[in-house]
């Protein structure tokens, strides 16, 4: 069953164009890891929160990833990471254009 992972923390940035320059060879070595289908990258300037959406094809390698996600930010001095792990409807999903599945 496909799961999504949701993680966001407090950040003062960069945002924008300067977020993607800045974390490009991140987000290339992202694409390594084992098990997990994609990610999207979420920004709020706004209210200086970022974070992801990644899809896995188990929970279990959902949580093995986040173990190790959580280390790398907490690495780079973030703190509050938030995070929380979803099964997905696939029925559901599916008749609202979730392609992904």
């Amino acid at each position: 069953m496909a799961v999504i992972l949701q993680v966001d923390f407090p950040t003062q940035g960069p945002f924008g164009t300067e977020m993607s320059k800045a974390f490009q060879p991140l987000a290339e070595s992202i694409n390594h890891e084992d098990d997990m289908l994609w990610k999207i990258w979420t920004e709020n300037k706004d209210t200086q929160e970022a974070g992801g959406i990644y899809l896995f094809d188990t929970a279990s390698h959902a949580e093995q990833y986040l173990k190790m996600h959580t280390a790398r930010l907490e690495g780079f001095g973030i703190q509050n990471i938030r995070s929380r792990i979803f099964e997905i409807n696939q029925p559901l999903s599916h008749i609202n254009q979730a392609t992904f599945l």
